[in-house]
């Protein structure tokens, strides 16, 4: 069994932090068995190493080695490009595809960004994990395939599991070992050595000489959050080697490549923000349709008042409660401009007389409508000549004619008024 030293050369993995070590020590142990592994950390961090060391140390290393990136493949296309479709399995398959799992039968797949898989693709990969089966996109064919799957993923899994974007039994057959790499803010004796590493490799690439950092610029280097990892590190070695004309690099220099170097507290990231948001809103929508229809009864009480008795001193006296509510600061002079609006209104002696029958209820709901000023629609003659048959057809029942227009009788009211009929 190789040494972790000897694998970090062969691969061309530099840094010495404990927690990589540690990562490599699992990789080199799980590599000649046939034990599904999952490889998680951040974006940026190097995951794409450990399939390759398990890879080149099992007995597969000469079978096919397949990388696939889950996330860069679209959702439509995902289950031919993994398991093939046969002919005519929908447009555009002209002829039969052999999918990934399928040429690679005998060697490794490497799935990144195993997080993204649809649901329905985490069903079939769950059954090729369990019993090396699967089925071609249009076929009924079951198909064998023996391939060591090796996954990775930045994504909380445990997270995904609970908003159910992730199958839960999924998770368990993938992550039979687990391998987790730092990220590189956890490897500070590492940072220097990558960015010489890096200035190294481009200064050979680009024929110029290797830049180098001065003590003020390594203690930045080292200070900065890096949130993209290795991969910002080295893009921010690459700028540094082919922008800067002087190769001695200050903190002050090397700042200008750091953005947001102000701030390396962590960010603090509320993944539940959505669903309480959601939440929130509906609750506070809810309380304001309630308000408005509670307002609404209480204009319409408070009219119903006015042309039953007619005295504004008397209703005033009464309701102050409700007029304090409606009018609130201005009501004495919103109140009485209320009331010379309503003069124009008398009460149909039948709904005087006829208290407690139902269509007083209508009527009464009737003159307290018509205080509202409410822009209504343009009719067509058309429509015009249905409203009057409606009305003839129920004798000028209001209700009766609005349910079979299929409208309200609020709006019924506005185009009889409208209209004039």
């Amino acid at each position: 069994m190789e040494s972790v030293q000897a694998i970090k050369q062969r691969f061309g993995i530099i840094g010495n932090d404990p927690k990589l070590n540690r990562a490599i020590e699992k990789a080199i142990q799980v590599a000649p068995t046939d034990i599904s592994v999952l490889v998680t950390g951040e974006s940026g961090v190097g995951k794409e190493s450990v399939p390759k060391i398990i890879h080149q140390l099992s007995h597969r290393k000469h079978g096919k080695y397949i990388a696939v990136n889950c996330g860069a493949i679209p959702e439509g296309t995902i289950d031919s490009e993994l398991f093939g479709h046969e002919k005519g399995a929908f447009t555009g398959a002209t002829q039969t595809r052999s999918g990934y799992f399928e040429v690679a039968d005998g060697g490794t797949i490497f799935l990144d960004e195993v997080g993204e898989l649809p649901l329905t693709t985490q069903v079939r990969l769950l059954r090729v994990l369990e019993n090396g089966e699967f089925i071609k996109v249009g076929s009924s064919k079951v198909q064998k395939t023996n391939v060591r799957i090796v996954a990775a993923t930045n994504v909380n899994m445990f997270e995904a599991i609970k908003k159910e974007r992730f199958r839960e039994d999924l998770y368990y057959r993938l992550s039979t070992i687990e391998i987790n790499l730092p990220p590189l803010r956890d490897r500070k004796e590492d940072i220097h050595l990558l960015f010489r590493k890096f200035a190294s490799d481009f200064a050979l690439k680009y024929k110029m000489p290797t830049v180098k950092l001065t003590d003020d610029a390594i203690a930045l280097l080292l200070k900065y959050r890096w949130n993209g990892n290795i991969r910002q590190l080295r893009n921010v070695a690459e700028q540094v080697s082919v922008l800067e004309h002087n190769r001695t690099i200050n903190a002050t220099t090397l700042q200008h490549y750091l953005p947001n170097t102000g701030s390396n507290l962590p960010a603090v990231v509320n993944n539940s923000k959505s669903e309480s948001d959601f939440s929130s809103e509906r609750e506070i929508l809810y309380k304001v349709l309630f308000d408005m229809k509670s307002d609404l009864n209480d204009l319409k009480k408070l009219t119903m008042e006015l042309m039953k008795n007619g005295s504004n001193s008397d209703v005033q006296k009464e309701n102050e409660h409700l007029i304090e509510k409606i009018y609130g600061d201005d009501k004495d002079e919103e109140f009485e401009n209320a009331v010379e609006d309503l003069e124009v209104l008398t009460i149909p002696e039948h709904v005087q007389a006829k208290e407690d029958e139902p269509e007083q209820v209508e009527d009464k709901y009737h003159f307290a409508e018509e205080i509202e000023e409410e822009e209504t629609l343009s009719l067509q003659d058309k429509e015009l000549e249905l409203i009057k048959k409606s009305l003839e057809r129920h004798n000028g029942k209001r209700k009766l004619a609005a349910a079979e227009l299929g409208i309200s009788e609020r709006t019924l009211y506005r185009k009889i008024k409208q209209y004039d009929l």
